[in-house]
């Protein structure tokens, strides 16, 4: 059983910064992609950035400049530190990670519960 355990979320003011984290646990033998996904209300989910077991990012043009994604591969965690926010950041942020949890075998997609981050004055 894999999971993905996210936590930093919050409440911020404009201009502001936090971080997210998620830690992923059980059995996983390699993690090749893992990234954040935000959620607003009444809107599709979408990718905020990535970052590939070799270290290639990916980030939503809404984002560069200001969020920046990491890892610490023997920790199967993945963080999201968030500069200068805005209120159209404010959205559920999920974690997802494409897990291998034992080779040989295609990967599959694992996600977070999500964590809300609420951008405003």
């Amino acid at each position: 059983q894999v999971q993905l355990v996210e936590s930093g979320g919050g409440l911020v003011q404009p201009g502001g910064s936090l971080r997210l984290s998620c830690a992923g646990s059980g059995s996983i033998f390699s993690i090749n992609v893992m990234g954040w996904y935000r959620q607003a209300p009444g809107k599709q989910r979408e990718l905020v950035a990535s970052m590939a077991n070799g270290g290639t990012t990916n980030y939503a043009d809404s984002v560069k400049g200001r969020f920046t994604i990491s890892r610490e591969n023997a920790k199967n965690t993945v963080y999201l530190q968030m500069n200068s926010l805005k209120p159209e950041d404010t959205a559920v942020y999920y974690c997802n990670a494409n897990i291998r949890w034992r080779p040989g075998i295609s990967p599959t997609d694992y996600w977070g519960q999500g964590t809300q981050v609420t951008v405003s004055s």
